[in-house]
């Protein structure tokens, strides 16, 4: 496709808003690779054409400064230019993980009052029967096969289609550093995702301390197998274009021997993973050894990085530096350990990112001493703004009375710190469950097991999990004369949950226990 760009469009010197990054790389090496991915290998040249002709397109569509887009897609080219062309418009992405069913995708449409849908065509089961219901949506643009469907007041346009009517005008978003730029859905205690709000200006800042600690420049290439609904997956691209450098992009890590080859033949010098992920590099190393000496930066995040897997990375990766650390959505990163710490502090996530501080206090908000446990508080420009349409929520997690006029991040995690300002996770206050890198609500998992017929009672719990942190285990209890067993439970999560949220291990039983009020009783399971 040929895209031309206008001549109007303004290369802003500095970055001030998200969409700036492109801007500025784009004029300082046009022809460099930004992205090399299944479709093919793109220039920053290309990123900008494509991302203007998007912006130009969203902006016919309705779309003004502010107004929500979501991007339901797996990892690829359209992926990143759909991010692009949105902020360009003036817009606030919502990444939607593509492993989402159709019912929750309708929940964060609606939620978010998104206007217009970026998706791919191989997801049309899930999106094309929520389009009837569906009151706030305006157009549907998809990439991929042609679709034979319509829906009342709803646009459904190919993306090519769509850019190729566009691309001719220039884009002009009036945005400012504080306007939101992202929403991004995390699960919640109530069992429905909730939106956390992300400001231009809070994610620049979390993209420059991130490049500073993890002495990052343009010469990188970075592996990214992470989807970019997972914040730590979107980082990646957006820690790219903000350096100029060059991203390899993977859809998934499902089939390992495509992805060592990928790093190899493209020299790959930035590996993000977590510990399921590097549990099958050390698996693969085991029949045969893995070699990646152009590898000079490993990071982990999501679960606590086991230390008896940090000498064989090391093998694997001879020249690279291995960085722990710990982060959340609300403010994306909190913490990291520096790499020449890690074998004198295997069990430490490290310090406070550059630019932000942390302290613990007790539940009674205290300051709590060395070695004492206590609540991690967050203080900084990267924490979020709060949560979508959620105020009694944002204000349990945001704290405006321990600074003045400021919110300070309550993580509700429980911490120690010793002598020298390191950090040692202990664990979490809330029900929520921590794994593969990704929050799982046990509400939304026990709704969808309650949906299944022959399901009396259920409740899920999260175990302790060297790997992924913790893993999910669901109990149940069946109706009189039913015959379900854990396989079928388990297929039935699986059609109607994300891969990370189907329980990894389900046991029946003849009766859940229960309190004294009633309620099933998660302690005596645990």
């Amino acid at each position: 496709m040929n895209i031309e760009l206008g001549d109007q469009i303004i290369q802003p010197e500095i970055n001030r808003l998200l969409g700036d990054s492109l801007l500025v790389a784009e004029r300082k090496h046009p022809a460099k690779l930004v992205a090399s991915t299944a479709e093919g290998e793109f220039t920053y040249r290309e990123l900008l054409q494509y991302a203007v002709a998007l912006a130009n397109a969203l902006q016919l569509q309705g779309i003004e400064r502010g107004d929500r887009v979501a991007i339901y897609m797996d990892n690829s080219w359209p992926a990143i230019y759909s991010l692009y062309g949105v902020i360009l418009a003036g817009g606030v992405f919502v990444m939607i993980n593509p492993q989402t069913k159709a019912d929750k995708l309708a929940y964060i449409l609606d939620d978010s009052d998104a206007k217009v849908l970026l998706t791919n065509s191989h997801l049309k089961d899930n999106f094309l029967p929520i389009l009837k219901h569906a009151t706030k949506l305006t157009g549907v643009f998809y990439s991929g096969e042609t679709i034979q469907a319509s829906a009342k007041n709803i646009s459904i346009k190919h993306l090519d289609s769509a850019l190729g009517n566009a691309s001719a005008g220039n884009i002009f978003s009036t945005s400012i550093p504080t306007d939101l730029a992202s929403l991004v859905y995390t699960s919640g205690s109530t069992g429905a995702p909730k939106g956390v709000m992300h400001t231009h200006q809070s994610m620049l800042f979390a993209l420059n301390s991130l490049v500073e600690y993890l002495r990052l420049s343009s010469n990188d290439k970075i592996l990214n197998i992470l989807p970019f609904a997972f914040d730590y997956g979107l980082y990646q691209l957006l820690m790219t274009v903000h350096l100029g450098a060059t991203l390899v992009l993977e859809k998934s890590f499902v089939f390992p021997a495509p992805v060592f080859k990928r790093m190899l033949e493209n020299e790959v010098t930035v590996f993000p993973g977590v510990p399921t992920i590097f549990s099958m590099f050390l698996a693969s190393h085991g029949r045969n050894k893995l070699h990646f000496p152009s590898v000079t930066r490993v990071t982990n995040t999501a679960a606590a990085l086991p230390a008896d897997f940090i000498p064989n990375l090391k093998d694997i990766f001879p020249n690279a530096l291995i960085y722990k650390m710990y982060g959340l959505t609300e403010c994306k990163r909190v913490c990291y350990l520096e790499p020449e710490l890690i074998d004198q502090h295997p069990q430490s996530v490290g310090k406070a990112i550059p630019g932000t501080e942390v302290f613990l206090l007790s539940a009674a908000g205290e300051p709590v001493a060395p070695g004492d446990a206590g609540i991690l508080h967050v203080r900084g420009p990267h924490i979020m703004l709060g949560y979508w349409k959620q105020e009694e929520l944002s204000n349990k997690m945001l704290k405006g009375d321990i600074y003045p006029n400021q919110s300070i991040l309550c993580t509700h995690d429980w911490f120690k710190m010793d002598d020298n300002g390191l950090l040692y996770f202990i664990g979490r206050s809330d029900d929520i469950i921590k794994t593969r890198g990704e929050k799982v609500s046990p509400v939304e998992v026990e709704n969808v097991l309650h949906g299944l017929k022959g399901i009396k009672d259920a409740a899920v719990i999260g175990v302790v999990d060297e790997t992924l942190g913790q893993s999910i285990k669901a109990f149940v209890s069946l109706e009189e004369n039913g015959s379900l067993n854990d396989m079928q439970i388990k297929k039935w999560c699986a059609t109607n949950l994300e891969n990370h949220m189907v329980p990894k291990e389900i046991v029946v039983l003849p009766e859940l226990p229960k309190s004294a009020n009633g309620k099933i009783d998660k302690k005596q399971l645990a």
